[in-house]
This record gives C-alpha cells, sequence and structure tokens, in this order.
C-alpha cells in the first residue's frame, strides 16, 4: 500500500509539474505572438516540442519501475539456475526398459541426515505382477521407500532395480512414466475436476477417462455436484474431503496406466464402505502389474501376496497376513492393538447412536 500510495503521489506531481509548465510556456509564447517577437506557427512549434518532450519524460518513471523490476526477477532467476540439483541423469542415461516390472530392494540404506540413518540395509523383492505391503509405525521409513523409488532421492547405499536395471543408470522421466503413486497428501491444483483427473494423462481419450472414474467409485460424486466434471475443486482441492481427493488421486494414477503402482496409505482418508469399494477396485486394477502399498491401517494390506513389518528402518518381520499372525510377533500386535480400536469406536455407536467416528462413517 505504501508503493501504491508514493507511486499515486508521484503520478500526481509529476503531472501537475508538467501542466503548470506547458501553460507557463504557452502563456509566454502567446505572449511574443501578441507582441510580434513570434508567429502562430512559431506558437504551434513551441507547442510541440513540449509534447515531444514532456511524453517521454512522463514514461521515464514507468520505465525505471520496471527496469528495476525485471532487474529484481533476473537476480531471483540466475539464483535459481545456479543451485545444484541434487539427483541428476547420467549425461548417456538410456531410458528404462519395461518389462514386466520386477522391483527389487538390494541392501538399501538411506538418511536425510548422515547422522542418523532412515533405512539400514532394507531387502525385498516385489514379482512382477505381485503385490506386496509394507507397514510399520510412524517414522518407520515407509513413505521413504516410494521418495526413493521415484528418484526424489538417490540411495546412500545399495541398491534399486527394476527388470534389472539400476534406476539410478536411467533417465528419471522414463522411470516415472512406468511408476504411478497414490500419495496420503493429494496435491490437487485450482481447476476443474476433469483438468485434476486428466493430469495422470493428458492425452487420454473420453473413454479412459470415463473409466477411470468408474473404477475410482467417483461417478455418484460427479453426478451429485451441479457443474460435474466442470466443478472447480479450489485451491489445493479445499472443496472436496479428504476421501474425494483420494478418489480422484486413484482415477488420476488409474487414467496414467502405469505399470508399476504405489499406493501410500492410499485408503486412509475413506470411511469403511467406501474403502471397501476402493479396495475392491484397486484389486481389480493391480492383477498383473506390480504394486507396492505402503500402509498404516492393516485391514488393507490383507490380502497382499506379502507383508513387510518396518520397524526403525529395519525389518522386522516378513510374510503372509496368516503367518504374520501366527508368530505372534510386532505385527500381531499391531494387529491387535487396531482391531480394540476399532471395537472401540463400535461400541461407542452402540451406546451413542448419534456419535458416528469417521473410520465407520458411510
Amino acid at each position: 500500500m505504501r508503493s501504491q500510495v508514493s507511486l499515486a503521489f508521484l503520478n500526481t506531481g509529476q503531472g501537475f509539474i508538467v501542466a503548470l509548465g506547458l501553460v507557463i510556456v504557452m502563456a509566454m509564447a502567446a505572449n511574443g505572438v501578441v507582441n510580434g517577437n513570434m508567429t502562430i506557427g512559431d506558437f504551434v512549434l513551441v507547442n510541440a516540442f513540449l509534447i515531444q518532450l514532456y511524453m517521454p519524460l512522463n514514461l521515464l518513471g514507468m520505465v525505471y519501475r520496471e527496469v528495476k523490476q525485471s532487474l529484481a526477477d533476473m537476480e531471483k532467476m540466475f539464483s535459481l539456475i545456479d543451485r545444484d540439483v541434487e539427483v541428476e541423469d547420467a549425461p548417456d542415461a538410456p531410458a528404462l526398459r519395461f518389462d514386466g516390472g520386477n522391483l527389487r530392494f538390494e541392501d538399501v540404506q538411506f538418511g536425510y541426515d548422515v547422522r542418523r540413518a532412515v533405512l539400514a540395509g532394507i531387502s525385498f523383492d516385489v514379482p512382477a505382477g505381485r503385490t506386496v505391503a509394507v507397514v510399520g509405525s510412524s517414522g518407520g521409513g515407509k513413505s521413504t521407500l516410494t521418495r526413493l523409488l521415484f528418484r526424489f532421492f538417490d540411495v546412500g547405499a545399495g541398491r534399486i532395480t527394476i527388470d534389472g536395471q539400476d534406476i539410478r543408470t536411467v533417465t528419471q522421466k522414463s522411470l516415472r512414466r512406468h511408476l504411478g503413486v497414490v500419495p496420503q497428501d493429494v496435491v490437487l491444483f485450482n481447476d476443474t475436476l476433469e483438468h485434476n483427473i486428466r493430469y495422470g494423462d493428458l492425452t487420454a481419450d473420453d473413454a479412459a477417462l470415463n473409466r477411470a472414474i468408474d473404477q475410482a467409485q467417483l461417478r455418484d460424486l460427479i453426478g451429485n455436484l451441479p457443474d460435474g466434471l466442470a466443478t472447480m475443486v479450489g485451491e489445493r482441492g479445499l472443496k472436496l474431503s479428504g476421501g474425494e481427493k483420494q478418489r480422484v488421486a486413484i482415477a488420476r494414477m488409474m487414467l496414467k496406466d502405469p505399470g508399476i503402482m504405489i499406493f501410500d496409505e492410499a485408503t486412509s482418508a475413506l470411511d469403511t464402505a467406501t474403502e471397501r469399494e476402493i479396495q475392491r477396485a484397486l484389486r481389480d486394477v493391480s492383477k498383473g502389474r506390480t504394486t507396492l502399498m505402503i500402509a498404516h491401517r492393516l485391514s488393507t494390506v490383507v490380502e497382499a501376496d506379502e507383508i513387510i513389518v518396518l520397524d526403525q528402518g529395519r525389518i522386522a518381520e516378513r510374510g503372509s497376513h496368516a503367518s504374520l499372525l501366527a508368530r505372534n510377533g510386532l505385527y500381531t500386535a499391531m494387529w491387535q492393538r487396531q482391531q480394540a480400536e476399532r471395537e472401540e469406536e463400535e461400541l461407542d455407536v452402540a451406546q451413542d447412536p448419534g456419535v458416528v467416528p469417521d473410520a465407520l462413517a458411510s
């Protein structure tokens, strides 16, 4: 506001000085014509000279401001260009040769700070067409696996391979083309619902779009919106609920049709009924695809081919749901704790029907 006020005073003062000077000089020229020292042509010439002088002066202030702003913008731009890129492709990196999507983590070690390891020697396989789930407490390194797979960071030691190719040796663009993720924190653009879904594949036709909408159980939501697919979702999707945003993310990923699917707490914000429907859809679309599930809610990973339990950056247990329960270890304790919480919520609902927890709302 101070800038706008000072600019207003500047423009007003500049206009006043120009107008006052023009009046004085023209009055002097008129007096010269009256006294016979100047002709009418001289009077017109003085007026033309003044106009040619004042017009550039009037623009001088604006040009100065634009130059200053441009210099500031250039400084920011060059400071951004000068920043070192943390993860770069090798100069001769080839594209990823995708052949089924056999994913492997081999003795992966990583830490955001060299003084604290997040992953300490993680090794497991996700065979092509199979589903592997990674569970554990918060801070155990589950989501870090996804960031490393997308090469937002490179591993400190060990390697991650897809179909036998170290992902550090291929281009990031080709790698990410074959990866699809449904994150826990969904990022939506302040645009229409259709645009946010089509972001998964901007070249997809309407048939593929409608198929992705049906798979993500979005048809009822779109039907209830006055503008349908043309509905604006707001900044970061603030006009949608958490579950609706996650379903948009699922539809976006299904439209992309990746070879490897990653679900990072993909159903954490859904109610029980919708979660079952989404899980059924995810089972259908993940058939024949390599699927990595990151989950805290164990009910979402019961049918996984293998479940890996992370504890403080290490694999504590691994196996199927039934074998892990029979082992009576860390996974069993997590399962029993979550079942007890669920039973407590159901008991609260039975005692007070007016109280409906989010996990049971439908």
